[in-house]
């Protein structure tokens, strides 16, 4: 139990954002090994689907009654960890090959050879960890908001299911 949740809750109740999640990382992922340029494929963002998943769920942990502050926090830690775990399986691949995709580019690795596994390291521990922290102090400013506009009783029409 996290908070008084099964794990599995939180997994189901971010479902809808860790299918994005998986259809962007791996499209990005197998686009950028099918030799599309890392101009294009940039435009696919894991980071964006993050962020997205970011607002959906300070939201709707509030106006769902799923819970509150702290059931944010493992709701975006699961995301997260999807996340990272595609960026850090391209990486991985990166290394293996020798060649680079668009998870081990220079121009997405701060310039550096991203094909490393320290890199590796920084996105399954910081990713995994700051990450999903800084997340959830913006999502809990978006959720104080949502508790203000939106009292529990009252909950949105899209919460409802209408």
């Amino acid at each position: 139990m996290i908070f008084g949740k099964r794990f599995s809750e939180y997994v189901s109740f971010s479902k809808p954002i860790l299918v994005l999640i998986a259809i962007v990382g791996i499209a990005r992922f197998g686009l950028s090994l099918a030799g599309t340029s890392n101009a294009v494929v940039k435009w696919l963002s894991i980071t964006v689907v993050l962020l997205i998943g970011l607002v959906y769920s300070a939201v709707r942990v509030h106006t769902t009654g799923f819970g509150s502050y702290k059931q944010l926090l493992p709701t975006l830690w699961v995301q997260s960890v999807l996340a990272e775990a595609i960026v850090a399986i391209g990486i991985v691949v990166a290394i293996g090959t020798g060649r680079d995709n668009i998870f081990s580019a220079p121009e997405y690795s701060g310039n550096a050879d991203g094909k490393t596994w320290f890199h590796v390291f920084a996105h399954v521990m910081l990713g995994a960890i700051v990450g999903p922290l800084i997340s959830w102090l913006v999502g809990c400013v978006l959720m104080f908001v949502t508790k203000k506009v939106v009292k529990k009783d009252e909950p949105l029409a899209a919460a409802k299911g209408a």
